[in-house]
């Protein structure tokens, strides 16, 4: 009985660490999108709460906790109510199998990668019922095309990852990490980055159209919609909605890590350099976490450039590019993963 309330006491605490961490990313986010956008564009950017607006962010949260949370006459008020919650909880669960090292993940299951996508793919429930229940065309126009935008991408999205799997030979993405260890000719990380090049391509592209970002953010686009499925949103439920879509795109870098770039696993060269020098116990416990949030940082900045220099398509543009390119790379890929798999190339 001890033993039983010890492990559900462990399992707490790595919830509460691992929610925690997410939501923290969120404001930092917020001000790196800030001061990123702003350095493109050539101008300061948030300066005045705290050192370089490094407290902009909360003081942001505060306001829209205290602004009076308007609620239209005419909506659907339970799908009203409940859009921006299915909207933020999916997020938030797939970080329940996300190896953030090896000591420190919610729960190791054999079908993790399968958990993700599951969870994942409920959160345009909560975009489409926003939009419905909203009872606004502009919001209306912004949920059809969520629906048509996110199910083109997923699509894209599950494929780009066979080849992944079939190199690890499992769904658990503590396993598709360890498959990762080792060097080619002795210098080579065993990334799948690297066999799978397209892969990660097709996977990264995906990445932007699922968490709605430019240039793929036509569900949210301001000129033509004023500000898509949450236009009729206030206060919290608006906050819900905008950190949703921060902890979606930590969340998809998390898993990009993972799959392509080793998770946890030293950088090569530089890794086992800083490794020596370092004590057993921090080599073993803090560096893997090092190393695993340097890669989801440098894949979250490169959003945030991607975001701010490319314009945004057409939505006949994205539409073509999903059903007419990508998806047929994505089979390719699929194909090309399982010729160099039979010849052991992996």
């Amino acid at each position: 009985m001890e033993n039983i309330w010890l492990y559900l006491l462990i399992l707490l605490l790595k919830m509460i660490g691992v929610v925690t961490v997410a939501l923290l990313g969120v404001p930092v986010m917020v001000w790196v999108e800030r001061k990123g956008s702003a350095r493109i564009q050539q101008r300061p950017g948030p300066l005045y709460v705290g050192p370089e607006g490094i407290i902009q962010p909360i003081a942001d949260a505060i306001k829209l906790f205290l602004k009076e949370d308007i609620m239209p006459s005419a909506v659907d008020k339970p799908l009203y109510i409940l859009a921006p919650i299915m909207a933020f909880v999916p997020a938030v669960l797939t970080f329940a199998v996300i190896p953030i090292g090896p000591h420190l993940q919610v729960t190791d299951v054999n079908i993790g990668l399968l958990f993700i996508f599951a969870v994942s793919s409920m959160g345009i429930y909560g975009l489409v019922m926003a939009g419905w229940a909203s009872n606004n065309k502009w919001s209306l126009i912004s949920a059809l095309r969520t629906a048509a935008q996110m199910i083109s991408y997923e699509l894209i999205l599950g494929l780009s990852v066979i080849g992944v799997l079939m190199y690890s030979g499992s769904l658990s993405m503590q396993e598709i990490v360890k498959a990762q260890e080792g060097l080619w000719l002795g210098f080579i990380p065993k990334w799948f980055v690297i066999p799978q090049f397209l892969g990660w391509i097709l996977f990264l592209v995906a990445a932007f159209a699922e968490t709605n970002r430019l240039p793929f953010d036509l569900p949210e686009a301001e000129a033509e919609l004023v500000a898509g499925f949450h236009v009729e949103y206030s206060s919290m439920k608006f906050a819900l909605f905008f950190m949703a879509e921060y902890v979606a795109m930590i969340s998809i870098c998390c898993v990009m890590v993972v799959l392509f770039f080793g998770g946890w696993l030293p950088l090569p060269i530089v890794g086992p350099l800083v490794e020596s020098i370092l004590p057993a116990f921090v080599v073993s416990y803090f560096m893997p976490i090092v190393w695993f949030l340097m890669k989801i940082g440098f894949f979250l900045f490169f959003m945030v450039w991607v975001r701010w220099t490319f314009p945004r398509l057409r939505y006949d543009q994205l539409m073509k590019l999903g059903w007419k390119v990508l998806l047929p790379l994505a089979i390719f890929n699929v194909f090309l993963a399982g010729i160099i798999r039979m010849i052991g190339l992996t």
